[in-house]
C-alpha cells in the first residue's frame, strides 16, 4: 500500500468570531473552538483516508488564551500518526487580532480518528510519509502518546473490573 505525505492532506481553516459564538464578556465559548478543531481534524482525515471518518477520541486540548469576538481563528491541522485504521492529528489554533494584528497561540489539540467503510466498520488507512526532520519529530511523538493511550486504556480496563467486582 502506497503512503501519502503529510503536506498531502495538511489544512489551514480560519473563521472570525461573532457575538453568537461568546459569552457576555465577549470571549468565545470554548465548545465554539472545539467544534472548529473537530471540523479541521476530520478534513485532514478524510483527505487522507479519501473515505468517511469518526472522532475516536480527544487526547489532548489546552486553552493557552482566551479567543474573543472579532479576533480571526486560524486552524492548522496536520496528521502526526497513522495506525492500520485511526489517524492522530494535531491542531494548533492562533488567533489574530485584526486591529493590531497580534497573534497568539490559543489552543492546541490531538484528536484521533478512524476511517470507516462503506457499511461503518473501521477501513484501511494507507501509511504516512514524513518528508522532512519535523515530519518525523511529529511522527515520533504522536508514537509516544499512542502508547500512553494504550496504556491508559489497560488501567481503566483493569480498574473498570476492580468497579464491576466490587459492585457484584
Amino acid at each position: 500500500m502506497d503512503g501519502k505525505t503529510i503536506s498531502y492532506s495538511r489544512v489551514i481553516m480560519t473563521q472570525q468570531m461573532l457575538p453568537y459564538d461568546a459569552n457576555p464578556a465577549g470571549n468565545v465559548h470554548g465548545g465554539v473552538i472545539m467544534k472548529l478543531i473537530d471540523n479541521a481534524a476530520a478534513v485532514v482525515a478524510s483527505r487522507h483516508a479519501r473515505c468517511n471518518v469518526v472522532t475516536a477520541s480527544v487526547d489532548r486540548l489546552d486553552f493557552l488564551a482566551p479567543v474573543f469576538v472579532a479576533d480571526l481563528v486560524h486552524l492548522k491541522a496536520s496528521l502526526n500518526h497513522v495506525g492500520s485504521t485511526s489517524m492522530e492529528i494535531g491542531v494548533r489554533v492562533e488567533c489574530e487580532n485584526l486591529l493590531t494584528g497580534t497573534v497568539r497561540h490559543t489552543v492546541s489539540a490531538y484528536l484521533t480518528y478512524v476511517a470507516l467503510d462503506a457499511q461503518g466498520n473501521p477501513a484501511p488507512v494507507v501509511p504516512v510519509v514524513p518528508e522532512t526532520p519535523e515530519d518525523q519529530r511529529r511522527l515520533n511523538a504522536a508514537a509516544r502518546r499512542k502508547e500512553i493511550r494504550s496504556a491508559e486504556r489497560r488501567i481503566e480496563r483493569e480498574n473498570a473490573k476492580v468497579r464491576d467486582n466490587a459492585d457484584a
